[in-house]
């Protein structure tokens, strides 16, 4: 459902920064050769594209993109899928990988440092107002209403924020507001995160989603610099000093979600552990989902591949070609295997007499015949073996691949070449 949208689109005097430089340890061996926002989700995308999709569908034609933690598969991503803004429309896409631009001794310290350090880059585009935004988040979001509440209601700074269980806030920024909107306090990743008033097993938590006027961001982030205690982080010191010394105000991100009509609650997932990752992909599966992938109205925009249909192949009893409640990507080949509740990325395979429950398998995987595998996440480009079965002996399981605290098991090219 989208929001209504009043008088002129500040979007078109904005641009989008995009800090995606992070590795996202808790995806474990998933991001070992990637950024966390260059991991793969729902059948064809990547992380990142919601993040950049949500900013092309507000209106937004100037981005750029901070890189850092094995950025190659990231930024070659983005050179393939977002190659399409033009200056000449006065749109850019700017990719900016940490390359010792201020000296030769620092990389990006902390997020406020990866745009401090791109400065000239962004005054050579002068937006009249920055949107700062995490690149590892599922979520579809509307920046311009945030942009028009940081105008109208005068802010230093404007936080996107939402409502979450209090036992689950320790990993935000936690925050408390008057009856304004105005942000008193803020706390980073606090052990014992403050209460909301009136609802003491929720927190008001940060989305990691910033608006700024630039003029005035820059002069925080030239202040911060100056600084030799700080630690160049938004949600570490550039925010909590405007708490103090400025004016902060919250954006509560259901005044900006963007839900299809059949789409129940507002959906915004941090897929930080494999749990949580493959916990979402699998909510595309239900019926009706809780995040709406065929949206028209608000598209999530990624590298489209050149390739053949899926394709289903023989049907006798016990080797027939099929796929119930599953999402299957182009070129994928499902010859007499059975795919349950699913996702086969691009180019999967699967042969004769294999089944797939409850999987999350990344692009060109090849799952020989006889297989059986449930609760799984196979990494892109792994050839399971012929009869290999997982998901059904806990600790064979933990011996042999990553298991998580869920029951969810992790295999990469690695771990099946040590099966020997």
């Amino acid at each position: 459902m989208t929001k209504q949208r009043l008088n002129a689109p500040l979007a078109r005097d904005a641009m989008a920064y995009v800090l995606a430089g992070g590795r996202g340890s808790r995806l474990m061996e998933l991001t070992d050769r990637r950024a966390k926002p260059a991991v793969y989700f729902g059948g064809m995308s990547r992380i990142i594209d919601f993040a950049l999709s949500n900013a092309i569908n507000s209106g937004i034609r100037r981005i750029g993109v901070a890189t850092q933690y094995k950025a190659h598969s990231l930024i070659r991503h983005m050179q393939r899928a977002w190659n399409f803004l033009r200056p000449e429309r006065n749109e850019s896409f700017d990719i900016l990988p940490a390359s010792q631009r201020i000296d030769e001794l620092h990389w990006y310290e902390g997020t406020a440092d990866a745009v401090f350090q791109n400065i000239d880059i962004i005054e050579s585009h002068a937006p009249k107002y920055m949107v700062i935004l995490a690149g590892d988040h599922i979520y579809k979001m509307d920046y311009e209403l945030m942009l028009q509440q940081h105008v109208n209601s005068g802010a230093d700074v404007t936080v996107g924020c939402l409502v979450v269980p209090r036992k689950d806030a320790s990993g935000f920024g936690i925050m408390a507001v008057d009856d304004q909107g105005v942000i008193t306090a803020f706390v980073e990743k606090p052990k014992d995160p403050p209460a909301m008033p009136g609802n003491p097993d929720m927190a008001l938590a940060s989305m990691g989603i910033y608006v700024f006027d630039t003029e005035f961001l820059f002069e925080q982030l030239r202040r911060d610099a100056d600084d030799p205690d700080s630690k160049r982080d938004f949600g570490g010191d550039i925010i909590p000093y405007i708490v103090k010394h400025g004016k902060a105000v919250a954006h509560k991100f259901t005044d900006s979600c963007i839900r299809a009509a059949e789409e129940i609650e507002e959906y915004w997932r941090d897929v930080g552990t494999l749990d949580a990752y493959f916990e979402a992909n699998l909510d595309l599966t239900d019926v009706v989902p809780k995040l709406n992938m065929y949206d028209r109205d608000w598209r999530i925009w990624t590298d489209q591949v050149v390739s053949s249909p899926a394709k289903f192949v023989h049907d006798e009893e016990g080797r027939r070609g099929q796929a119930i409640a599953s999402l299957i990507s182009q070129d994928c080949i499902v010859s007499g295997a059975t795919a349950h509740r699913s996702l086969l990325f691009t180019g999967v395979k699967m042969g004769s007499f294999s089944s797939v429950s409850e999987g999350v398998i990344l692009p060109y995987c090849n799952i020989g015949r006889g297989a059986r595998l449930s609760r799984v996440i196979v990494d892109s480009g792994v050839r399971i073996p012929e009869g290999l079965v997982v998901g059904e002996d806990p600790e064979v399981d933990a011996r042999r691949f990553r298991r998580s605290e869920g029951g969810v098991c992790l295999i990469t090219k690695s771990m099946i070449d040590r099966l020997g």
